[in-house]
């Protein structure tokens, strides 16, 4: 009897001391960290910007005749964009582009490449592609055009001319290169060959002493080692970002997906979306707290959030840069699935990959048309991408249609990807 009472306080100790280093595990964010950036409200980058602009500005207003002015102010713009999220910056700086490759009567492959970088951000990749190929028949730096070729290319689903381009560009030194051989190990689902890679880009960047090398890298290995599980040296490489650059919104971001996804402490999360919204705002900043809201069961604070969504989409002209939110919203509404459908057919149009198709099985899933949904799932998904959010669509598709079975099953790593997906599917991949 007393073996007995020594062997089960034993085990509650174990399960006691279990229950602390899960607790440790889970909580990553510590306010120390973070909280400084929540209240930083100097931003030399975007003053430095402005003054730049009207550097420009005024040298083209005094010699209109010099285009390459236009250049330079587009590339401010386009920087603009990138720090407010303000969507007419982007199009005002494709206008000084266009304007640019008008006079020039299209003969300089710089400015194609400029313009194609410009449509690649908007969702713009088969205009995108064109510019690029008009880049690469001009001849001037055909390296920097094939390596935005095959940059299209993955977008647009072709991945044989991507892997052809890839090999085209190989040097194993180079920063360019390596980087977009970590997005192909990626795509094809080997994520641990894809983070080897991005240490070494790490490894190089840092040696350079470029900080807006180290930026870019420390950003991107964060999401990368989001995806593997490793929420520590994610939430680090967040820090590690903002220590660079004190207002960077997509680091606060990542730390707010950890604060929900991982630590499921919501009130930090919305803490942080609302502070980025006053610095940089952008639509799917209202999905996400839509998705908190969710989550914690407030059906008005949800719809509220949603409302905030399409009014901003209502007021500024995004082009196709949202349909694949749009599609997934729609599909999942009733009475708004026609949209959704209408939406999902012209992403295919746009790019035919694996996600486009993805969108459309899904509507024909959540209107009960499971047949349909299998016949593009088993033509254009299966097997054909590691994204978890089409994985588990594959996977209700094929439960859907009675041909689900312990072979063509990803459960297992579904549940691997819940920190990706996010919180509010895991009782639904628990149930398939």
């Amino acid at each position: 009897m007393r073996k007995q009472i020594i062997k089960s306080t034993l085990l509650l100790f174990a399960i006691f001391i279990f229950s602390c280093n899960s607790n440790q595990q889970l909580h990553i964010t510590k306010k120390n960290d973070y909280q400084k950036y929540l209240a930083y409200n100097k931003n030399d980058k975007l003053e430095n910007i402005k003054k730049d602009i009207v550097y420009w500005q005024k040298k083209y207003d005094d010699a209109p005749n010099q285009y390459t002015y236009l250049i330079a102010l587009s590339g401010l713009y386009s920087q603009l964009f990138e720090i407010n999220g303000n969507i007419r910056d982007l199009y005002h700086s494709e206008k000084l582009l266009l304007d640019c490759n008008n006079r020039i009567k299209g003969e300089k492959a710089v400015i194609h490449r400029s313009i194609a970088k410009n449509y690649i951000s908007q969702h713009r990749f088969k205009e995108a592609l064109s510019h690029l190929e008009k880049a690469y028949e001009l001849g001037e730096n055909k390296k920097g055009t094939e390596k935005m070729l095959f940059d299209v290319y993955m977008e647009l689903g072709n991945y044989d001319l991507a892997k052809e381009k890839l090999n085209q560009i190989q040097n194993f030194n180079d920063f360019d290169y390596l980087i977009r051989l970590a997005k192909w190990n990626d795509h094809n689902g080997n994520l641990d060959k894809a983070i080897e890679v991005m240490e070494k880009v790490m490894k190089m960047a840092e040696t350079s002493k470029k900080e807006d090398l180290k930026l870019w890298i420390y950003s991107n290995i964060a999401d990368f080692y989001g995806h593997a599980g490793r929420i520590q040296d994610s939430y680090n490489y967040y820090l590690k970002t903002l220590e660079i650059d004190n207002n960077n919104m997509y680091a606060l971001k990542g730390i707010a997906w950890i604060a929900f996804s991982h630590e499921k402490n919501t009130k930090l999360a919305i803490e942080i979306i609302d502070y980025i919204e006053t610095k940089h705002l952008v639509p799917d900043l209202y999905l996400l707290k839509a998705d908190i809201y969710d989550y914690v069961g407030d059906a008005r604070a949800k719809q509220l959030a949603l409302n905030d969504y399409f009014s901003t989409l209502s007021k500024n002209d995004y082009g196709d840069m949202y349909n694949k939110y749009n599609a997934l919203l729609f599909a999942e509404t009733p009475g708004e699935t026609d949209k959704a459908l209408m939406i999902a057919e012209k992403e295919i149009f746009n790019r035919p990959t694996p996600e486009s198709y993805d969108l459309l099985a899904w509507v024909y899933y959540n209107i009960g048309d499971y047949k349909n949904a299998y016949n593009v799932i088993s033509k254009h998904t299966l097997n054909k991408s590691h994204e978890p959010l089409i994985m588990y669509h594959n996977e209700l598709i094929l439960k859907a249609n009675n041909k689900l079975n312990e072979k063509n099953s990803h459960k297992k790593e579904l549940l691997e990807s819940i920190y990706e997906l996010g919180p509010n599917l895991e009782k639904e991949i628990m149930t398939i």
